[in-house]
């Protein structure tokens, strides 16, 4: 298990966004869910206080902190995806109620950012033929959802 957990900060959606991203990813379940055993800023005794859970073998926190706090891009969650199909599926289940942005990044429903990534792209951008790296970051740089045939005929070029 790892000893470290990235935490997530929601007004009251803490246990619906845990099952909600609990569902997109295989190898991932509720781990816990923790109410308060008193009032609190976050709630009453019995209402969902924090919900511990694994996506894709990665432990997570999700916390009802009360008021709202906007997630940002200066944190991500990048998810490395096999083929295309898993980037597709993954991609749309994320923005069923989120808001695509650029190069493989979109937001969720509840303000987190993703950055959903096929392998190959990292493997092409490190190519040491400098030509063939700077075709695929010019053709990953016009896409939204990144799309592998895209970035693999920008590589042949």
């Amino acid at each position: 298990m790892s000893k470290i957990a990235p935490c997530l900060w929601f007004a009251r959606e803490a246990e619906e966004a845990a099952n909600f991203y609990v569902s997109l990813f295989p190898d991932s379940r509720i781990d816990h869910v923790q109410k308060n055993v008193i009032d609190t800023p976050s709630g009453k005794p019995d209402q969902v206080l924090v919900v511990s859970f694994t996506l894709a073998g990665q432990r997570f926190m999700a916390l009802n902190g009360a008021s709202h706090v906007e997630f940002n891009h200066s944190i991500s969650l990048a998810v490395d995806c096999a083929d295309q199909a898993e980037v597709d599926r993954l991609w749309n289940g994320l923005a069923d109620g989120g808001k695509p942005v650029a190069c493989g990044w979109i937001t969720d429903r509840y303000g987190v950012s993703w950055q959903i990534v096929p392998t190959i792209l990292i493997k092409y951008i490190a190519d040491p033929d400098k030509a063939k790296a700077a075709r695929v970051m010019q053709a990953m740089m016009q896409m939204v959802k990144l799309d592998i045939a895209g970035l693999e005929a920008a590589y042949r070029g």
